[in-house]
């Protein structure tokens, strides 16, 4: 019940609310973005989300778009830029995500959406992350994010399915706010992404 009633309409409505209070605040990051970056200040990608179902889902861009003499992309550590550096560290570059909240796509709290590319590494157990809609922040996020394996996210992401409920998800967002001052928790030092996962542990 409240998985697929409460939690969507309450998800809309913070979400709405958020965006509204936040609107002098989102037009300035983007001020910011483009005057430092000189680039697209938005950065979409397909991502995975409920019953496996792809959507596009949105971010500040926190990367150039700089390629080698072939026209690969350059790594992701030589791309950071120094601002999109703080977006991460802050977790700015997720706010957009509100808007992915509206269109119904995804949950303030759920586990993260990841790459199409993964879909058909899952095994079942890991499989029954994608009974909800992914979300802003989860549980992974509040107990360590790209610190931890890929067995300890699925293994946090598989619980909060079985648990689900709306005291647990004020839980993570209650966790979520103290987590965004304790970087050193939550990203390892030195690591601009996680490393791919490429399938069953």
């Amino acid at each position: 019940m409240y998985q697929n009633t409460i939690k969507i309409v309450l998800d809309k409505l913070v979400a709405l609310m958020s965006i509204l209070i936040l609107t002098p605040f989102f037009v300035f990051l983007v001020f910011l973005l483009y005057f430092f970056q000189q680039q697209k200040v938005f950065f979409v990608q397909i991502r995975v989300g409920k019953d496996k179902m792809p959507f596009k889902i949105y971010k500040f861009q926190t990367m150039s778009e700089e390629r080698d003499s072939e026209g690969n992309l350059l790594p992701d550590d030589a791309r950071i830029t120094t601002l999109g550096k703080f977006f991460r560290k802050t977790s700015l570059d997720e706010l957009p995500q509100l808007f992915n909240v509206l269109q119904g796509n995804m949950s303030l709290v759920g586990p993260r959406p990841l790459l199409p590319d993964y879909a058909h590494l899952y095994s079942n157990y890991q499989d029954q992350r994608h009974k909800l809609l992914p979300g802003i922040t989860g549980y992974v996020q509040v107990k360590g994010r790209n610190a931890l394996t890929w067995e300890e996210r699925f293994t946090l992401d598989v619980y909060y399915v079985q648990h689900i409920s709306f005291l647990f998800d004020c839980k993570i967002l209650f966790l979520t706010f103290i987590t965004l001052f304790d970087f050193k928790k939550t990203r390892p030092q030195n690591e601009i992404s996680i490393e791919p996962f490429e399938g069953e542990w």
